[in-house]
């Protein structure tokens, strides 16, 4: 019975984290990604979720530029 449990745990997929999400929309800003990785993560990642983490991304970068113009300026 044991071995069933495992095997029924084992074929389960495995659930990205926010962590993983965050590393492949990182590594996606920068553009260096294997193609493999980013093969994997197409079928392993929600894509709302991409697209939320890409969006806060981009919010944090656009306001980290603002903020360096506005000290640079003063």
């Amino acid at each position: 019975m044991s071995a069933r449990l495992h095997m029924a745990a084992s074929q389960q997929p495995d659930k990205p984290s926010l962590a993983h999400t965050v590393k492949a929309v990182a590594w996606s800003f920068i553009g260096i990604r294997k193609n493999s990785a980013s093969h994997e993560d197409l079928g392993k990642l929600n894509p709302f979720h991409i697209i939320a983490v890409a969006l806060v991304g981009v919010a944090l970068f656009v306001g980290g530029l603002i903020a360096l113009v506005h000290w640079v300026a003063k």
